[in-house]
């Protein structure tokens, strides 16, 4: 799932999710996932940052959510280890972490997590056999993470399949050339501006979706690619002082400060424009 398509099943749901909170990195966009918290429904989703598409699905208040199918978490099952064990079976050992004083079981794909005080922990081992709880104390779950990969911390995000692009034509990839376009399918990453006269393409705008843009989440990124003279490159992940050893665009940018017609502030702050030749780079 594109993190455009969980905004767009937020916004259906208005007035039944409450309380939606993104979080990003504006200092390292490419690096630290792109986070949404609903809150009073105890769930995050995490999306990878370079493709923006969702790899972790976290519960941290299993009172509020309702999962359907195998039950082990309803005001009659409580979800205790022994629980867990008992309604996924037994996989690798779980491990004990100490510092965080939190007990986790892995399964391919879903990992429990449960606190534990060191005071339970009896020997050295880091697993199971090493706590000992008194009848009826054992712990229950405290969160849960869904995800695609051996761990959560190498959960990465899965390819998108098919189905959700309903038979329709989608961007791969966009490589431009000095003047002529090479696109791979379409879809709203791009804007092309007709001369009204001769219906020719006489502008392209390529966007590349940084969270903290004024139009992040209008479109999907664009994986372009630009080939310029003497082997420049610049990408959709390329940084402006990279750019700029490749380049030389002109020294004075143009500010551009974007606000809409019903409220004239603009959160995020202006952007910088800089020109090379025919071609205008907004850098935030």
């Amino acid at each position: 799932m594109h993190f455009s398509q969980a905004v767009a099943i937020i916004q259906s749901q208005v007035g039944i999710i409450k309380g939606v909170q993104v979080l990003y990195s504006d200092t390292k966009p490419l690096e630290i996932d792109l986070v949404i918290n609903l809150p009073q429904d105890g769930i995050r989703l995490f999306f990878d940052p370079v493709t923006q598409r969702l790899k972790i699905i976290e519960i941290y208040s299993m009172k509020l959510v309702k999962l359907n199918g195998l039950s082990f978490n309803s005001p009659e099952v409580l979800p205790s280890i022994e629980q867990i064990e008992h309604s996924f079976g037994a996989t690798h050992p779980g491990v004990y972490d100490s510092e965080k004083q939190l007990f986790m079981l892995n399964f391919r794909g879903l990992s429990f997590y449960f606190p534990v005080e060191s005071k339970f922990q009896t020997g050295s081992t880091h697993n199971l056999g090493s706590l000992q709880f008194p009848p009826g104390n054992s712990p229950l779950v405290s969160r849960m993470a869904i995800y695609c990969g051996p761990s959560v911390d190498q959960a990465h995000a899965p390819e998108m399949p098919l189905a959700c692009f309903h038979g329709q034509l989608y961007l791969l990839k966009a490589e431009v050339l000095r003047g002529d376009s090479y696109t791979k399918g379409l879809e709203l990453n791009l804007d092309v501006l007709f001369d009204a006269r001769t219906h020719l393409a006489k502008k392209l705008v390529l966007h590349t979706n940084f969270p903290g843009h004024y139009n992040f989440n209008m479109y999907a990124r664009c994986e372009l690619e630009l080939t310029l003279a003497h082997g420049a490159s610049v990408t959709a992940y390329s940084r402006w002082d990279e750019v700029c050893k490749q380049l030389t665009p002109s020294e004075r940018p143009v500010v551009l400060n974007r606000a809409s017609s019903t409220n004239t502030t603009n959160p995020f702050g202006s952007t910088l424009c800089y020109g090379y030749q025919d071609i205008v780079f907004e850098v935030s």
